[in-house]
């Protein structure tokens, strides 16, 4: 087997031609990503589910909008919180019941009181269910063309409007993909 440089922490960026209804115009956030395979969820999927409503604790500390997310079609019954600690936090000083991704990026322990994260926690969103792919399956839909790979930032896990994610993501690129920004909704129409 070939060795799997680690795309953690990085975005996922559906490109137009991907034909998945799961992941049209879909920004993933890789929250793990290895020869054994990848973990991500999807940033751009609001439901009209309220965080108070599933998980009541935790619903002052997500950001707007305070629904919950569909991270991907895998274990919707199953929740996953990320949130951005401002400023990073080095290992002596990250707060219980966080683990670092990437950078201010980490994941939150659900199981964990809300209140030792209050204090550091300057996002949070909660999804549903997450993305996944098998051994060498992502590194696969690559070669195929079917995700972009671009940096993440802090900002991409509370976008306020998720359903210009796409755009803004691709947008803020210094190459051709900015230019993918402007890709019709409906290319037939164009």
């Amino acid at each position: 087997m070939t060795e799997v440089s680690s795309l953690t922490g990085r975005l996922l960026v559906a490109t137009p031609a991907l034909a998945d209804p799961n992941f049209d115009r879909a920004v993933v956030l890789l929250l793990d990503h290895d020869e054994e395979g990848s973990l991500g969820v999807v940033l751009n999927r609001p439901t009209p589910v309220g965080v108070g409503d599933i998980l009541e604790g935790w619903a002052d500390l997500a950001g707007e909008p305070g629904v919950v997310f569909q991270g991907g079609p895998v274990s919707l019954d199953s929740a996953l919180g990320v949130a951005v600690i401002p400023g990073g936090a080095n290992e002596n000083s990250a707060p219980l019941g966080w683990r670092r991704v990437h950078g201010a990026i980490g994941l939150v322990d659900l199981e964990a009181p809300p209140e030792l994260l209050a204090s550091a926690v300057g996002s949070l969103r909660i999804f549903a269910g997450y993305a996944g792919w098998g051994p060498g399956q992502l590194e696969d839909e690559l070669v195929e063309g079917a995700w972009y790979v671009v940096e993440s930032e802090p900002g991409d896990v509370s976008c306020p409007e998720p359903e210009t994610l796409w755009r803004e993501v691709l947008r803020r690129q210094r190459n051709e993909l900015a230019m993918v920004a402007t890709y019709p909704d409906d290319p037939s129409l164009n």
